[in-house]
């Protein structure tokens, strides 16, 4: 039994400044915005086909580098951003619940239900056929966007957010922030390199992502603000 002054803290729960609550809010919003164009034009040129040298061109050049060794490591990052991080979603859960971390358990609960709404929405919505993979079997499912990296995007780079934001040191943050960014990178270059998505379709994922996250951080921001508005009203 964890007593009250054993528990650690929830550090979103501090107050913080009311100008980093509204900057934070603009840069959010403005992200989420950005995403949501870069997306959509995305999207359009996919449903036309314009994408088709681009992701023909980027296939080919990045399987130049496939090698037996190449590949079962591909294998094993791409298992990281599919089964390998639906476990990680079960034990981040049990580790922040256990140490009453219950709003980062929300938060990583609200941002991967979201983005399996996100993922079958637009799947289903776009209907693009995959690729014929290099390597493995064809997935069942619909290509565009990927759901590798948008998953991957949503876990890790929330994750990551909310360790960086329960350490004090500089150099760890950026340690956890980087390892992140590397991670969630190498997943979307693995199902490239596997064949299973076209480029677009990682992009697509990662701005898909992008938009969902930075909309929660939006709107987390604005109801600080209220609650901060009604206790000085008060």
């Amino acid at each position: 039994m964890i007593d009250a002054k054993s528990r650690l803290p929830e550090p979103e729960t501090a107050a913080k400044p009311t100008l980093l609550i509204e900057t934070a809010t603009l840069l959010s919003l403005t992200i989420a915005v950005l995403s949501l164009f870069l997306f959509g034009w995305i999207a359009e040129s996919v449903s036309h086909e314009r994408t088709k040298t681009f992701d023909l061109a980027v296939r080919a050049r990045i399987h130049e580098f496939a090698s037996p060794e190449m590949t079962r490591g591909m294998i094993a990052i791409s298992y990281l951003g599919g089964d390998g991080l639906i476990i990680g979603v079960f034990i981040s859960l049990a580790v922040f619940l256990s140490v009453r971390w219950r709003r980062a358990a929300l938060w990583l609960v609200i941002s991967i239900l979201g983005a399996l709404v996100l993922d079958l929405s637009l799947k289903y919505a776009f209907h693009r056929a995959r690729p014929t993979p290099f390597f493995g079997p064809l997935p069942h499912t619909y290509s565009f966007p990927s759901g590798h990296a948008l998953f991957s995007f949503c876990f890790y780079g929330v994750l990551a957010g909310l360790l960086a934001d329960r350490v004090r040191s500089f150099k760890l943050r950026i340690l956890v922030w980087t390892l992140a960014a590397l991670l969630v990178a190498a997943i979307g270059v693995s199902r490239i390199y596997l064949g299973v998505h076209y480029p677009s379709d990682v992009i697509a994922g990662y701005l898909a992502a992008t938009l969902w996250v930075s909309t929660m951080i939006a709107v987390d921001r604005v109801k600080k603000q209220r609650k901060r508005s009604i206790a000085f009203s008060e």
